[in-house]
């Protein structure tokens, strides 16, 4: 018998009765899912960056937008959501902890680390939560002229102004949301020969205080955002800004509900009782993929 045929006597690989490359039929399914839904945020995604190219004089952009952070007065652009990425990333070490941990039957190890992913995955939706409520609410306001197209006040060099400025004369409190109305933003531009219109986009274009003021004649106050208007400009931005993080945030939500499921019946020493935590690691699957999901929104979203 030649070397090759005592070969596959001696190692069945493909006779029956072994699952493909070990891995077991529900880790299995489990990476069936995961690339599926790979492909659901890939659409997402890439059908965002289409938009964004498309309307790039008027696709806002996020250092201009994403500017609060908890308890600090000024503008912090990113910073907020670097955290909330920082948070998601050190999660995801937390449970390849718990992970180790149960391949050793190291019980409270599991109980530890499972316990502070859990936790870090609450920080995750709250700090979410916190800035949805301020990308709904607004702070800086624009005004939407005749054809829809949202403009920013901003003085000659293209510096934003607020509407709290305008109207007022000073900032505001950072992270306040005052409402003005359209008559009350018009009046205070007439008064402010130093204040122009510009778009939101990268390359932004200053007008001219002549043409400013045409455009100003039958424009609208927008302040916040929503599924159909948007102060910081295009209406998809906000639209991809709603579906694409709400969407990541639903799965954080399920990941942090089955992560609390495991966590008790690791408590009741369910899989001792098995002998086994393997569903630790289907369930780190699933919590890896939600972390490395949110480093391609935080990319592609944010940063570039």
């Amino acid at each position: 018998m030649s070397n090759e045929a005592t070969l596959q006597k001696d190692s069945p690989l493909w006779g029956g009765g072994r699952q493909p490359l070990g891995v077991s039929y529900g880790k299995q399914m489990m990476w069936f899912f995961l690339l599926s839904d790979a492909l659901s945020f890939s659409g997402f995604l890439t059908a965002m960056g289409l938009y964004r190219f498309k309307y790039e004089d008027t696709w806002p952009v996020a250092e201009n937008v994403f500017t609060h952070f908890p308890f600090m007065h000024g503008d912090a652009p990113l910073l907020f959501v670097a955290l909330m990425t920082f948070i998601l990333i050190l999660s995801s070490v937390t449970m390849v902890l718990a992970v180790n941990a149960g391949h050793h039957m190291n019980r409270k190890g599991v109980i530890l680390w499972l316990g502070l992913t859990i936790i870090g995955g609450f920080f995750f939706l709250g700090s979410q939560a916190w800035e949805w409520y301020h990308f709904i609410n607004g702070d800086k306001g624009a005004v939407q002229v005749e054809d829809n197209t949202i403009y920013y006040l901003s003085d000659m060099e293209g510096n934003i102004v607020t509407l709290h400025e305008l109207v007022d004369g000073t900032p505001g409190e950072h992270g306040e949301h005052y409402h003005f109305t359209t008559e009350q933003v018009r009046a205070a531009f007439e008064r402010n020969e130093g204040v122009t219109l510009r778009n939101p986009g990268k390359t932004a274009t200053t007008f001219s205080r002549k043409e400013a003021e045409a455009m100003m004649t039958n424009a609208e106050v927008v302040q916040g955002a929503n599924l159909t208007e948007n102060e910081y400009g295009h209406v998809l931005f906000a639209d991809f800004f709603f579906f694409v993080t709400g969407f990541h945030g639903t799965h954080v939500f399920s990941g942090v509900v089955l992560n609390i499921i495991i966590f008790i019946n690791v408590i009741m020493g369910t899989y001792d009782k098995r002998g086994h935590y393997e569903m630790i690691e289907k369930v780190g699957l699933y919590w890896h993929f939600v972390d490395l999901v949110w480093v391609f929104v935080f990319t592609f979203f944010y940063l570039v």
